[in-house]
């Protein structure tokens, strides 16, 4: 089977953010994020990648159906939790690009796809003469009651990429745990690596 990777522009973009927000939906609900989603909260928050010039929304593409999508804005434009996180390290705002999400469904997993996705952020924040790359993760505890005995995170293959935890970088992001009533702050820790 072959798999299409494309930068959404325009048109494409547009067309696309309906089916990106029930990827993110699908996709977080499983650890370590365990989302409870609400499609009106995506449509709200995808709008970013549909007014910013500077972001970028790339798909995956079976055929003509998406099954992972990758999404990066400079750090500025992102919310000001995320920003906050880098206050005293040295590090300007306006020198990161925020790799937002990459979201890929489990059949599509283990095919490069995940390269492919950091491959077209980082070539963008080039582009936009940024000089670090930037994720973070949610941190949850080992003991957590859903934490699956099968998980393997996916730290060998950031750091294969150059990446590394920024230590005090952490930002603190609400939303709602499957089985919860009520949205709870999490600890996100930034990843970053210089371009």
């Amino acid at each position: 089977m072959t798999i299409e990777v494309l930068v959404l522009e325009d048109d494409a973009l547009e067309a696309a953010l309906d089916d990106v927000a029930k990827l993110r939906i699908a996709v977080f609900r499983d650890w370590p994020y365990l989302y409870d989603g609400d499609l009106g909260y995506e449509k709200r928050y995808l709008k970013t990648y549909r007014h910013s010039p500077n972001a970028i929304l790339v798909g995956a593409f079976d055929g003509s159906r998406l099954v992972g999508a990758s999404t990066g804005t400079p750090m500025e434009e992102h919310g000001d939790e995320f920003g906050a996180a880098f206050t005293g390290t040295g590090i300007h705002l306006t020198d990161i690009f925020y790799c937002a999400e990459s979201v890929l469904l489990p059949d599509y997993r283990g095919r490069g796809l995940g390269h492919a996705f950091f491959d077209a952020r980082e070539a963008h924040a080039r582009k936009l003469g940024r000089s670090h790359s930037a994720f973070c993760r949610v941190v949850r505890p080992e003991d957590h009651p859903l934490h699956p005995a099968s998980y393997r995170p996916l730290d060998a293959f950031w750091r294969k990429r150059g990446y590394a935890p920024l230590e005090g970088a952490v930002a603190e992001y609400s939303w709602k745990d499957i089985g919860e009533a009520e949205p709870t702050t999490k600890p996100m820790q930034f990843w970053i690596r210089e371009l």
